[in-house]
């Protein structure tokens, strides 16, 4: 007998389609209802109800009730952390949804990752806070330097009033749809809802996609312009 992780249990668990879309679902950070997730599933309540038992029973997802309601989430940032690595396998190796239309392209410029910001406008925030050195050191142990402690208040955030938690402050994630990293950790929470709530942007009410008003398009790209070429080569070497 082998020891170690059963890793071949997880990923039956995840492969199958309805849960596949079940975990995608709760990927936008929000507590659903079973009859919520059979509609995303496409499957009944009976078997919905099943899949999100054997999801339970895992750790992937939790159960939270509310009084007579009885919601799902994601267990934790790590069961999202991999979810979106597999999103961006999947599209890199071509297995992507026929699905089509403005809400895809909406998802790509700017989308919900758990609880921070993904897509193109994720990626931006990574990218400029990396040239201008206020990220710093290897991918899997960022720190937040100095001139970003100043720069992120600046934006109204406050780090020493961030919730505490396991998390790190920062943290890279790989962009399924970009296939590149954007900002995850504590801060990249932060940064999410910081935008909504100073009215830079909204979150889509069905879906994964964050939308951000013109004026919010206007301050982000103030907040986060790109640097010149030879600026951002010199910080980041």
């Amino acid at each position: 007998m082998k020891e170690g992780p059963d890793i071949a249990r997880i990923a039956a668990l995840i492969g199958d389609p309805a849960r596949a879309n079940i975990l995608t679902a709760l990927m936008s950070g929000k507590a659903l209802t079973a009859s919520e997730l059979a509609a995303e599933a496409g499957v009944g309540l009976p078997t919905a109800s099943s899949h999100l038992r054997k999801l339970e029973d895992s750790g992937l997802i939790r159960l939270r009730k509310s009084g007579r309601h009885r919601y799902f989430t994601l267990s934790g940032e790590e069961v999202a952390q991999v979810l979106e690595a597999l999103m961006g396998l999947a599209a890199g190796r071509g297995h992507l949804r026929s699905r089509t239309g403005p809400k895809d392209d909406a998802l790509r410029r700017a989308r919900v990752c758990y609880n921070h910001l993904a897509g193109e406008m994720g990626v931006q925030i990574y990218e400029v806070m990396r040239a201008r050195g206020q990220i710093a050191g290897p991918a899997d142990d960022l720190l937040l330097t100095a001139s970003g402690r100043d720069f992120v208040a600046g934006l109204g955030i406050d780090l020493d009033s961030l919730p505490r938690s396991r998390a790190p402050l920062c943290r890279e994630c790989l962009d399924w749809s970009a296939r590149q990293s954007h900002l995850a950790g504590r801060l990249g929470r932060a940064l999410l809802a910081q935008f909504i709530a100073t009215g830079w942007a909204r979150r889509d009410a069905t879906g994964r996609a964050v939308r951000f008003t013109p004026a919010g398009e206007a301050a982000f790209a103030r907040a986060f312009a790109r640097p010149p070429a030879e600026t951002a080569a010199a910080a980041a070497g």
